[in-house]
């Protein structure tokens, strides 16, 4: 609430585009800028002022270019009702033009110095003014952040009245006021909105509104014009908590933006409209970079509904695409929970600056030294607060990320400390960008929040008796983990290395480890045929060199045992940290089942827990349910009774990208010794439900089976009914005894 000020300056505005409800929706030009003066005491009108806006395309002298650049007209044109009409050719000397006039005309009243802006609606201040000032980088005076809606305040004394519905001609109708409608313009008629409005229109509504301003000033109303809407100057940075309540009717969804834009570039993408403290938030994708998407809140409904008009706006040469969004999604991205990033970000006024790359062994001095070097040469930039003006981004169990905020006092400081990108600490050079409060938060959610996966996935075979996924205590080590593989290294590559111990190889069983993209991530497991065969390839070839043949690159290769089951769990995707309370205990060094290569060093996944799943039916009823059940499970030795999903107490590595086995190959496959005329074990039975039903049948099987052996005669197809050849609804294979599918 503020006191009743002294003036009321009648508004409206024109482009060259639509008008009414979509006034500014389509970045059209100012072309029209009108005003009347209303003395609030003396409750008289002054004279009506039009401005217009018309720029000069032609080539100008020099001469010329030294005028003002403005021509008033005293004479009044026959297509204006205004007593004045001048000419300016630009927003900017418009708009100063209309302060000037204002001043001079306030000043000459003498019945005091406050004033205030008064529209029909927030539109021509909102969606008019600003956004074209900002988008041309214009200062706009101080008389445009603040006014008063006319239908707000007429709402006031008429509550029924809806404010979408409201004009200055249904209001002067309520409050009956003659109305001197053009011939040419009937007011009643559904208008276009697309379409512009006639010039001299602007002129009447100004008119119109000054009664109803006086209107309401005069009894019986005696309206006091006490409660101004404001226009933020500056977007307030600021910190979000998880547990706030952010209203869904307020949040909206930017796409489109340029990847360095900041989050003040999207406050004066909105300029105009009031952003929550804090309420710019941009998103940030899988490898922590900016994807060109923000959301953002506003102060109200209200705001959010003209955010939404400036739909395909443009920020630079980009269109940006504004949509939806609710109040979790905001929380999602820019809410926190750390006392640490609450107390980093409590500082107001300060530009941040993400450094990432940084070394893990990178200290606060070491930070201080690369922004303000002892050297005279080069560029000092001090950091806002000293040590307190760093935070480093962490792990949750602490280790370094290679990502660290700084902070900065002024803009100066901050480009100065950007002029800094790519240069080097330590070993390692160092990115800099800009960045924002809501970054903070999101990028210290990303890494030291609950895992992604809150809760185990269900069995991909419900319907199986539950076995564990753990590595038992009494299995048997019979394979060999390689870890540290050259990338180039192939099958023929990894034979070699092993020497003596390639006779020793099942068929079919080296089996590269390859990413989410189909290449190899440098792991790589080999089944033998004994566990002592492979204690003693662990124990000769651990760190030995190998070389690629595609390559001249060469690594030591680390070589562990491990068990078929051990193979399976890290193929899956993940494995075990050793940490569970089984009754035997391992080192890491003894089995090598660290956690599969990242791609990336800053996305390194943590580690967590997953509590006890009850199986979905016991063994006895599943086995009494499905009488071959022997014969359906994959793996060829017995798995123990275990737990029913991961235990409680063991740790899971789950890693951001997938890991997949390559088709199996062996010695025999690849041409290094000769393949067996003729399996010496009786083959199995495997079944595979779930085919589709519009395959091609055996073709299909038999190149899903490529590199294994069997026989293609073996292949039958069955339907729910009677056996037929051509129905893929479900799939009989006669699976050798070598088969090891994991």
């Amino acid at each position: 609430m503020t006191a009743q000020v002294d003036y009321l300056v009648v508004v409206f505005t024109a482009t060259s585009g639509a008008s009414g409800e979509l006034l500014g929706s389509d970045e059209k030009e100012l072309e029209q800028l009108v005003w009347q003066l209303v003395d609030v005491k003396n409750k008289k009108l002054g004279k009506v002022n039009e401005l217009l806006i018309k720029p000069d395309l032609s080539d100008l002298t020099e001469e010329k270019e030294e005028e003002d650049g403005v021509e008033e007209s005293i004479e009044e044109e026959d297509s204006s009702r205004a007593d004045n009409v001048s000419t300016a050719t630009s927003l900017e000397t418009a708009l100063n033009l209309f302060h000037l006039q204002l001043t001079n005309e306030v000043n000459s009243a003498g019945a005091g110095t406050s004033m205030c802006l008064c529209t029909d609606g927030p539109l021509h201040i909102r969606q008019v003014i600003h956004p074209e000032a900002a988008s041309k980088n214009i200062l706009v005076p101080d008389d445009f952040y603040s006014f008063f809606d006319l239908r707000k305040e007429f709402k006031k004394h008429f509550p029924t009245s809806d404010l979408k519905a409201l004009n200055v001609h249904t209001m002067a109708e309520s409050l009956t006021i003659p109305v001197d409608v053009p011939a040419m313009w009937d007011p009643s008629a559904t208008l276009d909105p697309s379409a512009a409005l006639p010039a001299e229109i602007a002129a009447q509504q100004v008119q119109i509104m000054g009664s109803i301003v006086l209107a309401l000033l005069s009894e019986p109303f005696s309206h006091a014009f006490s409660t101004q809407e404001r226009v933020s100057e500056k977007f307030e940075t600021g910190t979000c908590s998880k547990m706030e309540k952010v209203c869904d009717n307020s949040v909206i969804r930017a796409r489109g933006l340029p990847w360095q834009s900041s989050d003040q570039d999207i406050a004066r993408f909105f300029r105009g409209l009031n952003i929550a403290k804090g309420g710019a938030a941009l998103c940030l994708n899988a490898q922590g970079r900016r994807n060109g998407e923000a959301l953002v809140r506003f102060v109200s409904e209200e705001h959010r509904d003209l955010a939404l008009q400036r739909h395909k706006h443009h920020m630079g040469n980009r269109y940006i695409e504004v949509y939806k969004a609710s109040g979790e999604d905001f929380l999602k991205i820019a809410g926190g929970t750390s006392n640490e990033v609450a107390m980093f970000l409590s500082r107001e006024d300060q530009i941040i600056v993400r450094m990432r790359g940084l070394p893990f062994t990178a200290t606060h001095e070491q930070v201080l030294t690369f922004f303000s070097p002892e050297e005279e040469l080069k560029e000092t930039c001090p950091v806002s607060g000293g040590k307190d003006g760093i935070l480093f981004v962490r792990y949750p169990d602490g280790r370094p990320t290679g990502d660290a905020f700084v902070l900065f006092a002024c803009e100066e400081h901050a480009q100065c400390a950007l002029r800094k990108h790519k240069e080097i600490l330590g070993r390692r050079y160092i990115e800099l960008f800009k960045s924002t409060a809501a970054e903070v938060q999101q990028v210290l959610n990303r890494y030291s929040s609950a895992p992604l996966i809150s809760v185990a996935p269900a069995p991909l075979v419900s319907m199986l008796p539950s076995v564990s996924l753990l590595p038992p205590p009494g299995s048997v080590r019979d394979c060999l983990r390689l870890r540290g593989l050259p990338y180039t290294a192939s099958i023929e590559d990894i034979l070699t290395f092993l020497g003596e111990f390639t006779h020793d190889i099942r068929p079919h069983g080296v089996h590269m480890v390859l990413n989410q993209q189909a290449r190899p991530s440098g792991d790589c497991f080999i089944q033998l045929t004994s566990a002592e065969r492979a204690i003693q390839a662990s124990q000769r070839l651990h760190k030995h060199i190998m070389s690629s043949q595609r390559g001249a690159n060469s690594r030591y290769v680390e070589v562990f045992p491990c068990s078929t089951e051990e193979m399976g769990l890290v193929l899956m995707g993940g494995s075990l940290s050793h940490t569970h309370t089984h009754a035997h205990i391992r080192s890491r060094s003894g089995t090598g089942l660290s956690p599969p290569p990242c791609k990336s060093r800053r996305l390194s996944p943590p580690s967590y827990s997953f509590g006890p799943v009850p199986p979905v039916m016991s063994a006895e009823a599943a086995a009494a349910l499905y009488p071959p059940i022997g014969q359906m499970l994959l793996a060829p030795r017995h798995l123990p009774p275990g737990h029913a999903y991961y235990p409680a107490s063991a740790q899971l590595f789950m890693n951001y990208a997938a890991y997949y086995p390559s088709p199996p190959g062996s010695p025999t496959t690849i041409g290094f010794f000769p393949s067996p005329a003729s399996l010496s074990s009786p083959g199995g039975l495997m079944r595979m439900p779930g085919l589709t039903y519009n395959g091609n049948g055996v073709k299909e099987l038999i190149n899903a089976m490529q590199g294994y052996q069997y026989a293609p005669e073996d292949a039958l197809m069955r339907a729910h009914g009677p056996m037929h050849a051509h129905d893929p609804t479900g799939t009989l294979l006669t699976q050798p005894k070598e088969w090891v599918c994991i």
